[in-house]
Order: structure tokens, then C-alpha cells, then sequence
């Protein structure tokens, strides 16, 4: 599945085992900044393939309130946008959506996986759609 998506990185990520060359100049002389974190985004689609009336932003705030607060009470990030995919016949779709950021410590990963999986499952039965799009990446935060 191909997203476009447009927006501002919460956190500097950093993949592997490789710090960037600032923070390894910092570490050198002893200032280390930030713990290791996982940033999760998940890309809600507004279309319905059924064909019935789009997810309103109503609709989609008391999601948030219901699924994801409950699980996720100290913060999250939500932008607007527009994307396209192929869909599972074939058509280019393309809709407004909603991009769904996530912050946790890295330590934290396990169980905030089947959190995120139970919220991606949630909308998909809620708004009939075929998917939640998930990428993650490795982060460091410093708050």
C-alpha cells in the first residue's frame, strides 16, 4: 500500500544503531539527549469502500476520545491531509484522512503494540475499511 503523506516529524528518528553524527559528536563529549522511544503513525482513511457517507471530523474526535485516549492518555498528534493508495481492486483511491501520532518509550513497545493493533482494528469495523496504514520508527525524545 503507497501513502502520500505531507507533514512535520515529531522526533528525530533514528534507524538501527547508528546515532547521527551530531548526537555522536554530542556523546562524545558526554551530552547525551533523549531516551529511545518508538513513534507510530497511523493513516485513517475518511472514504468508505461501501460507498456510505465520508468519517466526519466529529466522528473521528470521538474515536480518538473513545479508542485511542483511553490507551494513550499522555499525548498524541493529529494532522489532516490528503492521500491516495491502490485499493483491493486495483482503482487509485484518493481522500482526505487523518494522521494519527504516537509517542512511547521504546521499553513500552510490546504492550503498545497490541493497543495500536486493537485501535487500527476498532476504526476498520467502525468506518468499513480495508485498512489503518501503520509505519513505525526507532526515535529519540527528550522532553
Amino acid at each position: 500500500m503507497a501513502v502520500l503523506a505531507v507533514g512535520t516529524p515529531v522526533a528525530y528518528a533514528t534507524l538501527g544503531n547508528d546515532a547521527p553524527s551530531a548526537s555522536r559528536s554530542a556523546t562524545s563529549v558526554g551530552a547525551v539527549r533523549g531516551k529511545a522511544y518508538i513513534e507510530t503513525r497511523l493513516f485513517f482513511g475518511t472514504e468508505r469502500p461501501d460507498g456510505g457517507p465520508v468519517v466526519t471530523d466529529s466522528q473521528f474526535s470521538a474515536f480518538i476520545d473513545e479508542e485511542v485516549t483511553p490507551r494513550f492518555p499522555n499525548g498524541l498528534t493529529i494532522q489532516d491531509g490528503r492521500g491516495q493508495w491502490r485499493d483491493s481492486h486495483g482503482a487509485i483511491e484518493r481522500e482526505r484522512r487523518y494522521e494519527l501520532t504516537l509517542l512511547y518509550p521504546a521499553s513500552e513497545a510490546r504492550v503498545r503494540d497490541v493497543q495500536i493493533e486493537r485501535i487500527r482494528n476498532a476504526y476498520e469495523k467502525a468506518y468499513a475499511q480495508e485498512s489503518v496504514a501503520r509505519i513505525e520508527e526507532r526515535a529519540t525524545a527528550d522532553f
